[in-house]
């Protein structure tokens, strides 16, 4: 896509790595990144067409993140701003470049790269959602999501490895779940040291730390990502005396054998990996609803760099052989009768293989442990406004908005002079939130209208009249803060992770106690414009 301000993203290809050609002024290699060009502020226009609308964040190579919108085709985009640019900016520029030749439905896609010497940036797919790293922070997922996420990250990789390039940057601050499910994997980062065996080896540790919330690589810092998504501490791996991670099956119960031990294998370096399709390829067969899993103990899957004489065609293409013991066995001829009996019904899977599903009522099989429940988006059943400290409720209408679906209207506070606190008249407003039964809850994530807001979540245990003294009650009653308070939050976007997991909630409230500065004029203000509640 070419652009008047600086190099377009034409390129040419040496050795399966990509180069750059550009005439953009080139910085002296050893320049430190200082921002000698001046700070970027917002409604400030890149290329005569990206316009910059709201800083995100900075990531840990030091790139600025912005959200922003190409005013040309009216869409959003990511803008990733480096200082300065020419050679220092080089890796970004050649990875960007690479990545915008595959096009990939698991890959963001890549739609400019410019060098303006003092500085480059790379514009790219805005997606609206959350990383892995911040996915994961309500809690591991279940195995069936967990494969899910893996496949899709393989898939990618197999489209990126077909064309002889490399990724370099697997980790959960690069893969992105958007807020319609789909998985995509961003910002590639090649160097050296990378490869594509490398990249395989990554998607185990994606496995390991979806399944368990912890990361097995901490002796490899975790690089830089954008828009949101980038490097924060994570947990490492529980480790014996000898260094060596617990599987995930020893950290957490209801990991199926099957994947424990693929994860395992793609982690341990003596083992050959499969390539990125072939894992595609295996997890995509593994990729079955959660309810599918009670055939998840029927022998252990393992990668062998020999496969000898075993005529799978997954051995032969992967290295991949089925190890049965005793307990195998038993499994196989339980499997037996299960097809035996489903063949009559005529129940099949995606791939022909007949498939028995046991009734509701039959007892797990012995060893099995059930799955996890799915998290899901959960149903708000009703939703309030909640303002103890006002007679006239004027500001308690359409509270409706923020369980709309669109982010575009919301609920807002009336303008406040003075200061945030609502100009000393009220201790807060809020909203109330109820689920419609109990629920095991994940997650909270309140989007809001601007920065620079305040806001803690609380639950409660009843609800109570619609009226400034039934308000007050309710305030008074729900005690339980669920994680700690966002103080002064410097993004749109507010996620409560802090739920018990051994309880469940049916009545939240979401209470704002201080409200950000305008944009224009005097006062202040804020706009609640979605609310999403994950959980089982």
């Amino acid at each position: 896509m070419p652009s008047s301000a600086g190099p377009s993203i034409d390129t040419i290809t040496e050795g399966g790595r990509v180069t750059q050609v550009g005439e953009g002024q080139e910085a002296e290699e050893s320049a430190p990144p200082v921002m000698t060009f001046g700070a970027p502020t917002a409604g400030e226009i890149l290329a005569e067409r990206y316009e910059l609308v709201e800083h995100i964040n900075n990531d840990s190579a030091g790139r600025l993140v912005w959200r922003g919108v190409d005013v040309v085709l009216r869409r959003p985009v990511a803008v990733v701003l480096r200082y300065p640019g020419g050679d220092s900016a080089t890796e970004m520029l050649q990875a960007a470049v690479a990545a915008s030749r595959v096009i990939h439905p698991n890959l963001v896609g890549v739609y400019d790269a410019i060098d303006e010497g003092e500085r480059a940036y790379v514009v790219r797919e805005w997606v609206d959602g959350r990383s892995l790293r911040e996915l994961v922070a309500a809690g591991p997922l279940d195995p069936a999501r967990a494969t899910a996420i893996g496949n899709a990250v393989a898939s990618a990789l197999a489209s990126v490895h077909a064309t002889g390039m490399v990724h370099g940057n697997v980790h959960p601050g690069t893969v992105m779940i958007s807020d319609d499910g789909r998985v995509v994997l961003a910002d590639a980062r090649t160097d050296g040291d990378d490869s594509q065996e490398n990249d395989v080896r990554a998607v185990g540790g994606i496995l390991y730390f979806a399944l368990t919330g912890h990361w097995p690589h901490a002796e490899a810092p975790l690089r830089g990502a954008t828009a949101g998504h980038g490097r924060a501490a994570i947990v490492d791996a529980v480790r014996d005396a000898s260094g060596s991670i617990a599987a995930p099956r020893q950290v957490r119960a209801g990991v199926p054998a099957y994947l424990d031990d693929l994860t395992m294998d793609l982690l341990d370096p003596e083992i050959a990996s499969p390539s990125s399709d072939v894992l595609a390829a295996e997890l995509g067969r593994l990729d079955i609803p959660a309810e599918d899993h009670f055939l998840d103990q029927t022998g252990t899957i393992r990668f062998s760099a020999d496969p000898g004489d075993d005529p799978s065609p997954l051995a032969a293409a992967g290295g991949r052989k089925v190890a049965i013991g005793i307990a195998g066995l038993l499994a196989v001829a339980l499997v037996g009768l299960l097809i035996g009996i489903s063949a009559f019904g005529g129940d099949k899977s995606p791939d022909t293989q007949p498939v028995a599903r046991p009734s509701a009522s039959a007892p797990a099989a012995a060893g099995t442990t059930a799955p996890a429940p799915a998290v899901k988006n959960l149903t708000i059943q009703d939703v309030r406004i909640i303002d103890p400290d006002s007679s006239d409720r004027a500001e308690v209408r359409n509270a409706e908005k923020v369980i709309d679906g669109d982010e575009d209207e919301g609920w807002e506070t009336a303008s406040y002079r003075n200061h945030g606190k609502f100009g000393g008249l009220k201790k807060g407003m809020g909203i109330w939130i109820d689920l419609g039964a109990p629920h095991t809850v994940k997650s909270l994530q309140a989007t809001l209208s601007s920065t620079g807001a305040s806001a803690e979540l609380r639950a409660g245990l009843a609800d109570f009249p619609s009226s400034s003294s039934g308000d007050k009650q309710l305030v008074a009653s729900y005690t339980t803060l669920i994680g700690q308070p966002f103080e002064g939050h410097d993004g749109t976007k507010m996620t409560f992770n802090g739920f018990d997991a051994d309880k469940q909630y049916q009545y939240l409230l979401f209470w704002i106690t201080e409200l950000p500065e305008k944009d224009s004029g005097d006062g202040w203000k804020l706009g609640v414009q979605e609310i999403k509640v994950q959980g089982s």
